[in-house]
Order: C-alpha cells, then structure tokens, then sequence
C-alpha cells in the first residue's frame, strides 16, 4: 500500500456489515452479588470476573478473544494496515546522548526491534565506535520483557536498571558494574511506582509496597515505602527510610538525592494530586527529616540546589505554578520567595547547563525562556515551529544540552542547543516515509454545554474535502492534570494516510490551563468533562469533518473512562467506540491495587451517599441499558494490567454483550502478557492498531483500501 490511498465506500454506509450476522458471543453467567452503599442496593452480577487466579476468567478471556478474532480475521485490508503501519514504522529512531562516567550512552532503535536498545562509546571518541550497553530485547524471546528506569552511580562505574515483565508495573531492580557490564549482588523484586536515585557511590533509593496479599496484579496496594539500598547487602537488609507507619499511609513515596549529594528530598502522597515535602542532611549522620510542607494541599518539588538554597517549583497559592527559594534552615511556605513567579500560562520549568528553562503551555503549545541562577531572563528559546518541546534538561556542569521538538504532522526531531548563543542546531531527523507537507493541523475552540471555551487540534490531508463523510477519530483523556500537548505518533501517521481525521480535544480536567482546569474536571465535576468531550464531537459533525456514521471516539485509562461514559449517554453520536485499559467500574475502582489514589480526581462511593449517587450516575458499567443501540465497540486491555485492572473492562464488555440492541459488535481484545502500555513489544503495538484501524474502518462501511 502506498503513502496516498483512498477509500472506497460502500453504497449503503448505515448498513455496511449488513452481510453480518449477528455476534454469537460467549455465555457470561451471572451472579447474585450485590453490594449496599448507603441503604441503596446495586447488582454486581459480574463480580466473578475480578478473580485473575480463576480458571473460569482464563476460559472467558479465551472464548471472548476467539469471537473478537474470528470477526477482525474477516476484515480484508487488516493485513494491508500492518504491512503499512511495520513498514512506516521501520526507521531509526536514537535518543539524545548523554554523559555518565567515562562514557556517552544514548537509546537506539534500528526500526522494528520490540525495544530500545542502549548503547555507549568513549567520551571523546567517534559515535561509530558505539557498544552495545544493554540490550532489552534479549531479556524475553518475545520481547514481553522492558526496560524501564536507568541509574548511574556518581563516577559512573556503577549501574542500576529495573525491568518489567508482561507489561506489569512490578520491577526487579540488576545492578551492574559498568567496565564489565556483570551483575552485582542479587536482583531486588517487587519494587513498584519507583526510581532510581543515587547516593554517590554507595547505594540508591528506591520505593515499593509490601507484596499484597492475594494477586499481586489485583489486590489492592495501598502503603508505599522508601528504602535505602546499600551496595554489597541483600534486599533484606534494606534500611526502611520512609513509610510503614499504620497511622499515616502514603499511597505515593518518592525520594531523590540532590545533584551535589547533599540532601535526600522526599515527596509523600495520598493521592495522585498534593503531596508532603521532606528533606533530609545526608552529610550529617543521624540527621531528622526537616519539613517544608506537612499537608497535600498542593504539588510542590525540590527542582535544584545551591548549598543550602533550595529552589521549589510549586502551585501553592499559583495554579499555574510558580519558582520560588527558600533556605533549608527556615524552609516553610511562609519564607518563600519568588524566583520565576506564575503566569497566566501555565509553568513547567527544568534545569541544565548552569541555567533555568521556563516552559510555558499557551494553548497547549510550548514557549520556553531561559534564566540564570539569579533570576534574570536571559532570553526566550527560538523554537523550530508551533508544537511540544521536552528536554532542556540536563546536570549542571555539563556543557551539552538537547531537545526534542515534535507536533501532529512533525516526527520528533533532536535539536542540540548552545546555551551561550541561544542558537539551536538540528542534531538528528529522523528518516521516516512520512512527508509533513501533505498534511495540516488546525487548532480551533468550541462551546462546551455550560459556555466554556475548550481547544482542539484537528489534523487531517491537505485538500480534505468538508462533506461529513471523513473517518474521523476524536482522542481525548481529560484528568489527573495530564496535558494532551502536539505530537507525532507512526500510528496516528498510518491514519492520516488514509484520509482519516485526528483530532485530540484538550477537555477540563486536565494540565492545559493550571490547577483551575484540573479541579474542573474532578469528583463533583466529572461531568464537564464528558460534556467537553460530547461538545467536540459536535462541533466537528457541525463543521461538516465528519459524521455520526464517521466518527470514532478513542481514549485510554482514564481516557477509558470518558469513553465508556460518553457512549453510554450518546450512544447516537457515534458510530465506533474505543476504549482502552479503561477504568469503568466507578464503584468499585479504588478497590483494585493503587486505585484508592486516584480518588482526588474521582472521589469513591464510601466517601458520602451524594458521591456514590454522582459516580454511579455515570459509571460504565452501571449505565449499560437493556435494548440501546451502543456504537461498534472494540475494547483493549491487557491481562498483566495491575494499574486499571483488565475486569473493568471485562465487565463493561459483559454488560455490553447481553444489553446491546441491533448489529452493532461489542468486542474485547485481550492482550496476553501486555500491561497498562509501557513497554509493549512493537510487535504487539502494530497488531493491535491494525486490529484497531481495520475494526474502526471497517464498521463505518469502508470495505477496501485501494490507490
């Protein structure tokens, strides 16, 4: 298949798999479980599928994958998306280099390897003279197993790496030394939601749960700890650093040692937003943790140091969060003061090279300043076009500094930045059979229900042709102040090509404009964010770039959730849903793993009979309704998820198969040894957007792909 193709559409779109019978799903037996939240009864006749040890849920996933199998086996171009997605993604991708020790280190993939491989040549020699370091697609035959964080010791010599397996977001932590890349000592396990940080030579900090009880992909896990790991002891011996405490859990630990080795600083959460701020002498033996913020009421982190001056980023009292300092003898929020105060738009600042770089999110777009340690504006960063930018990071004496810049249409590009001059130097493109020019994004705001302006980028083929009749697929997440900002993905590329429509709708609930946005989309006001979402959809049928027939609606995690929330209140709206990983059960969700974290941005049913009755009013699969004609449903999960558990998605999918009314096919894909997403093999991700693509096509009435 070729880069230019078109579609052609059959007669009668409304009916496009009228030649289809009706699914033969599998029997799901039902329960007689009921749980009773402030006097109010509610069936849970799925319960049984939560179970992840039980032979009865491993025969359900077999006979639902086998239906959902047999159907995708029908689509005739499904092969031809695969052929198409594996040869647009077989380039060469490398990652920015970097310096530990004696050697320069930088992440390379030669195309369609299942993971990123590191290699390392000596500082000051030639790049071809590059070793491989590590190479993660030996750690598995089937590329299942990833590699996650990297750590060097302070002179280099030493290296910490922690791996996933099966996608879970449990991690065993090797240590090697670096001349002879053998390990050292033994492997710790069952360290979760970790890093990796060192103190000089000697040891690292990590953090981690106990082992729960039951499965350790679903019971709940709910006291995180940090420890202090002492190189040349056993995991046993482990000095407990932080946590453990009955009276005062903390779902979320996390402690980082500060460049100059001086200071541990330690970050406590009960949830996913606000946090605790600790900070502790490692110069001084036996030294106390010295607070600097004892309640969760905002998101506050240590970003740098000098000597005793510590430099905060903060949204205390700044929604758009602000830099402030502060001395680690009196260090209070009362003692701060302003370094790089907020904006109207919202900060996210790092530090590299001697220098500050303020990031700005205006419109979800990046503009970056520069600073030095004295608080003076040096210059604005002269970017390479309107898009994202990560980097402009890097450790303070070191003399090289990289970015990346990328949007929808522009494949992330490495650019090598002069912070004397402030002249950027294009360092590595990458050659991928994809040409920018033929396409365009457009950033346009929309009305949502209650007024509120909501942006959206729209990219699609130049020449579109505005006649409602563009498969158009609508992406949105919408929580957990997460930021949807521009850039490239290959399979994004694949869909463009064939004429479809992206369009990614920046909803309340999260980053795009500060703390304020968050809060807006949260507990009590989860709603405006299926409003939002509801509103997007509208607003591009109404500017004729696609049609309900047209258009599909995607979104994974939490994304899951608006999905499955905005087909179950307008199944009319569109023709195909996709919900990913989703957290779909809205009562029981906080039950599962770290799910009880996540309630700042949901709140639980225990909380108040006014929240249960909120979440239940628009759960999942508390909303699936006996004869509605739901869109054509292809739901993804893996089964090693152990963030947003796969029974969510199992029951949603349940529930969807005994109400559904008409032809529409309601149908799971369970990946097998697949978690949340981070880390899946490349095999796997082409497979899946093939399936996806072809199942989204297909069910808009496109019955080939041609030139």
């Amino acid at each position: 298949m070729k880069n230019t193709v078109l579609f052609v559409l059959a007669a009668l779109v409304l009916f496009a798999c009228n030649e289809q019978q009706k699914l033969d799903y599998p029997v799901t037996k039902k329960g007689d479980v009921k749980d009773t939240y402030f006097g109010v009864e509610v069936a849970d006749p799925y319960r049984w599928l939560e179970d992840d040890h039980s032979e009865e849920t491993a025969e359900w996933v077999k006979a639902e994958n086998k239906v959902t199998y047999s159907y995708l086996n029908q689509i005739p171009y499904r092969e031809e998306l695969k052929e198409r997605l594996s040869s647009i993604w077989n380039y060469e991708k490398v990652g920015a280099p970097f310096k530990e020790g004696d050697w320069t280190y930088f992440y390379k993939n030669d195309g369609l390897q299942n993971q990123y491989v590191v290699y390392r040549f000596k500082t000051g020699e030639d790049a071809s003279t590059a070793e491989v370091f590590l190479d993660p697609n030996t750690f598995a035959e089937d590329g299942t197993t990833s590699l996650d964080a990297l750590s060097f010791s302070e002179n280099g010599k030493i290296a910490a790496y922690s791996i996933s397996e099966g996608g879970s977001d449990w991690r065993k932590v090797i240590i090697i030394n670096t001349d002879t890349k053998e390990q050292m000592g033994d492997t710790l396990v069952d360290v979760k939601f970790s890093g990796i940080s060192w103190k000089g030579d000697e040891g690292f900090f990590y953090s981690s749960y106990d082992k729960p009880e039951g499965s350790e992909l679903s019971a709940k896990t709910d006291q995180h700890k940090l420890y202090y790991h002492k190189l040349g002891t056993t995991q046993n011996e482990d000095e407990l650093v932080f946590g453990g405490t009955p009276e005062e859990k903390h779902r979320y630990v996390g402690g980082g040692v500060t460049d100059d080795n001086r200071y541990l600083v330690i970050t406590a959460s009960v949830s996913t937003s606000g946090n605790k701020l600790f900070i502790k002498d490692l110069t001084q033996p036996n030294s106390k943790l010295i607070t600097v913020i004892g309640t969760d009421e905002s998101d506050t982190y240590v970003i740098d140091n000098v000597g005793t001056k510590l430099y905060l980023v903060t949204n205390l009292n700044a929604p758009n969060q602000r830099v402030v300092t502060t001395d680690v003898s009196n260090p209070t929020s009362e003692n701060w003061v302003d370094f790089i105060p907020e904006t109207e738009n919202v900060l996210s600042p790092s530090t590299g090279c001697g220098y500050f770089f303020a990031e700005y999110m205006i419109d979800a777009v990046s503009k970056v300043f520069q600073y030095d340690y004295d608080g003076n504006m040096i210059r604005e960063v002269e970017l390479p076009g309107v898009g994202s930018v990560s980097g402009f990071g890097a450790k303070k004496k070191a003399t090289e500094m990289y970015y990346t810049f990328t949007n929808y249409i522009t494949p992330g590009s490495i650019y090598q930045y002069d912070f004397e001059t402030g002249e950027s130097e294009l360092y590595r493109k990458p050659a991928i059979d994809f040409n920018p020019n033929d396409f365009e994004s457009k950033q346009v705001f929309y009305t949502s229900k209650d007024g509120t302006k909501i942006p959206m980028i729209i990219t699609y083929k130049k020449g579109t042709e505005l006649n409602g009749k563009n498969p158009t697929i609508l992406y949105g997440y919408g929580g957990f102040n997460v930021s949807l900002t521009p850039s490239f993905s290959v399979t994004n590329a694949v869909w463009l090509e064939q004429g479809g429509v992206y369009a990614v709708a920046n909803l309340r609930g999260g980053g795009e404009y500060g703390k304020k946005w968050h809060d807006a989309g949260t507990k009590m006001q989860k709603q405006n964010v299926f409003d939002d979402f509801i509103a997007a959809a509208e607003y591009l049928i109404a500017e004729n770039y696609t049609s309900s027939n047209y258009l599909a609606i995607r979104g994974g995690s939490n994304g899951g959730l608006l999905v499955g929330a905005v087909m179950t209140q307008r199944p009319d709206l569109m023709k195909v849903a996709l919900p990913a990983v989703g957290v779909l059960d809205m009562l029981r969700y906080h039950t599962f793993t770290a799910g009880a974290g996540w309630a700042y941005d949901y709140g639980t049913a225990e909380d108040s009979k006014e929240m249960f009755e909120y979440l239940k009013g628009y759960s999942p699969v508390h909303n699936v309704k006996a004869g509605v004609e739901y869109p054509a449903t292809l739901l993804t999960t893996g089964d090693h998820d152990d963030r947003v558990v796969p029974a969510h998605s199992f029951k949603f999918a349940a529930e969807l198969q005994a109400k559904q009314a008409g032809d529409n096919p309601v149908l799971i894909r369970i990946e097998t040894d697949a978690g949340h997403g981070a880390g899946t093999p490349v095999s796997k991700t082409i497979e899946q957007y093939a399936d996806i693509y072809g199942f989204t096509l297909w069910n808009m009435g496109i019955k080939s792909l041609t030139e």
